[in-house]
């Protein structure tokens, strides 16, 4: 149970809900309310889809191009790393994405839905977490599921952004956005760790 907890935790930091408000709001500032929330939950929707289809194939393209686990876990997290490092230095999730906002009338897919929701980070994460090699399709599928309430979580939050922004501020988003990353370079790390020392076993 623990473990799956720390999944969960896990998952939440690396979709960082929180860190895509600004870029909702940003996104969506033109649209009337009853847009804003279509918006929302179509975002949501075709971000789990993208998310859904790597965990099912991604291991699939990988290994048929003939990268062993070990690669794949060092470079997953060598990624993650960097993902994390401009969570925690950059100019943030929030300020990257919002500003590649050029078109206000087709902001579903791009930037809520990618890159702010399924980011690359997130993208990886997923893959690493239902590792065939490791899980087992019951603890995968339960991955899934997990990946799904974060899913819905994040529609949630998008839906109550306006008042959640007013609460806690750019500054409250920006620090939650910063502890996400410094959790997701953690499990990087992990990651990077794991794979070295399961190399030098192997050869």
């Amino acid at each position: 149970m623990a473990e799956y907890i720390t999944k969960l935790f896990f998952i939440f930091a690396v979709i960082d809900p929180i860190g895509s408000i600004p870029v909702y709001l940003e996104a969506t500032k033109e649209l009337d309310i009853s847009k804003k929330k279509k918006v929302a939950i179509r975002a949501t929707m075709i971000a789990f889809f993208i998310l859904l289809f790597f965990i099912i194939i991604g291991q699939l393209i990988l290994e048929g191009m003939s990268v062993s686990l070990d690669a794949f876990q060092i470079s997953g997290g060598v990624i993650l790393f960097l993902f994390a490092l401009t969570m925690i230095f950059g100019d943030g999730k929030p300020e990257q994405e919002k500003s590649g906002i050029t078109d206000y009338k087709h902001v579903t897919i791009f930037p809520i839905a990618i890159p702010s929701i399924a980011s690359p980070g997130a993208i990886m994460a997923v893959v690493l977490l239902t590792d065939n090699h490791l899980y087992t399709i019951q603890q995968q599928t339960i991955t899934t599921f997990l990946v799904l309430v974060i899913i819905a979580v994040t529609c949630l939050i998008l839906l109550g952004a306006n008042h959640l922004q007013k609460r806690i501020g750019d500054y409250g988003i920006t620090v939650i956005s910063k502890i996400m990353g410094l959790i997701l370079a953690a499990y990087a790390v992990q990651n990077i760790l794991t794979g070295i020392s399961s190399y030098f076993q192997n050869t």
